[in-house]
């Protein structure tokens, strides 16, 4: 039989990608699981695993070696990076939860002004005229897509602030705004309830899931979400002033 180069380029691919699956099938598993831990039960394990393998394969065509990083370190980084894009492409959230979490952010916001300290659930929730769970089932669907970086939940209508800043422009100002979001950001992170702050620690900088994180606190899955989405909202009242800016 008689092979075209065409044929045999395609053979290769479909052998160096059976090598790829072979060698790291178990690397992208791994990063599916602990990913799905910090994800709405409604995604499914398969998926994530299917769109990291795509990622993978993506990874071994970009990576250049001796460049510093091994290659299952920048693999990592494209399978994790392939499975976040997919579950963004489904992400779709009510108006009325837009409409819950601005309505959150702007109570919280005159709590604290009138408290001089931050406001605690009770309080939040009979400034709303809602009950306990109620404030709770809001702070949940606050979080139910937004779960990839801090300031995506935070400004919770699809992009980051750092594209935000991006969208204004080039120039030697967005280095300098993207700086002094980042400042500010620390800052209030920093001013939050200890838990609120100990919660969004463990979840994005040591990417513990909420089971995890509840072990830590010896509370229960639920209230870490709890705490999480108070955390976001309080940052997001705290920030308002930064979204407006953004907006004008």
């Amino acid at each position: 039989m008689v092979y075209t180069k065409q044929a045999l380029q395609e053979q290769q691919q479909r052998q160096e990608y059976a090598k790829l699956v072979d060698q790291y099938s178990a690397l992208v598993a791994k990063i599916a699981h602990h990913l799905a831990g910090r994800l709405p039960n409604h995604i499914a394990v398969d998926d994530l695993i299917q769109a990291g393998m795509i990622g993978l394969f993506e990874a071994s065509k970009k990576f250049e070696d001796g460049k510093g990083a091994s290659f299952e370190t920048f693999a990592g980084i494209r399978i994790r990076g392939a499975m976040l894009d997919e579950v963004r492409k489904g992400e779709w959230a009510p108006r009325s939860v837009h409409k819950n979490n601005r309505e959150i952010a702007q109570t919280i916001r005159r709590l604290e002004q009138g408290l001089g300290r931050a406001a605690g659930d009770r309080e939040i929730a009979n400034a709303l005229e809602i009950t306990l769970d109620e404030y709770s089932a809001m702070l949940n669907d606050c979080l139910s897509t937004k779960l990839f970086s801090l300031d995506e939940v935070i400004f919770d209508d699809g992009g980051t602030q750092v594209d935000r800043v991006a969208d204004t422009g080039a120039g030697p100002n967005v280095s300098f705004e993207k700086a002094s979001f980042v400042k500010r950001l620390a800052e209030e992170i920093d001013n939050l309830p200890e838990k609120e702050k100990l919660v969004l620690s463990l979840y994005y900088d040591e990417e513990f899931n909420l089971r995890e994180i509840g072990e830590v606190l010896g509370v229960s899955e639920s209230r870490v979400s709890q705490l999480h989405g108070q955390a976001a909202m309080r940052l997001r009242s705290r920030l308002s002033d930064w979204q407006d800016k953004m907006e004008d």
